[in-house]
C-alpha cells in the first residue's frame, strides 16, 4: 500500500466511527462501540481481524502470544477503540506497540465517550508508514 491509500484507508474508517458515535451517542461500552464499527466495515467491504496470534523475539527466545487488537483494517490500519473519561498516555503506547509488534503502518485511537469524536480521534504513523511509497 501507498501512503495515499492508508491515509484515505484511515479516512474512511473516521467516516465510519463518526456515524457509529452519532447514531450511538456517548455511554456505552467499549464492546458495543467496537462491534458497530466492525459491522460498519464488513458491510462495506473492508477486511477485519481482531485477537492476532504473533510471536515476540526477546533475547532470541520467540514467545508466541496473543494480542488483542480491537481491529486491524485491511491488515493496515490498527484501531484501538475507547469509551472513557480521558485518554492517557499508557492507551497511545498500547497502540504504538502493537504497531510496533505487528508492523502495521498507522493506528488510530478512538474515543466514543465525547460530544464531538473528531476531537478525541488520535492518528499514529511510524516507521514503517514512512518507508511506504507516496
Amino acid at each position: 500500500m501507498t501512503k495515499k491509500e492508508i491515509t484515505q484507508l484511515s479516512y474512511e474508517i473516521t467516516g465510519f466511527a463518526i456515524k457509529v458515535h452519532k447514531t450511538l451517542g456517548p455511554g456505552l461500552l467499549e464492546s458495543i462501540y467496537e462491534e458497530c464499527l466492525k459491522i460498519e466495515l464488513i458491510n462495506n467491504g473492508y477486511d477485519i481481524k481482531q485477537q492476532l496470534f504473533t510471536t515476540i523475539n526477546y533475547e532470541g527466545v520467540d514467545i508466541k502470544t496473543k494480542l488483542v487488537v480491537d481491529l486491524l483494517v485491511n491488515d493496515a490500519v490498527i484501531v484501538e477503540l475507547k469509551a472513557i473519561e480521558e485518554i492517557f498516555p499508557i492507551h497511545e503506547a498500547q497502540l504504538l506497540t502493537y504497531m510496533k509488534v505487528l508492523k502495521k503502518p498507522q493506528g488510530l485511537l478512538i474515543n466514543f465517550f465525547t460530544d464531538n469524536i473528531t476531537k478525541s480521534l488520535k492518528p499514529f504513523i511510524n516507521e514503517y508508514f514512512k518507508e511506504l511509497p507516496n
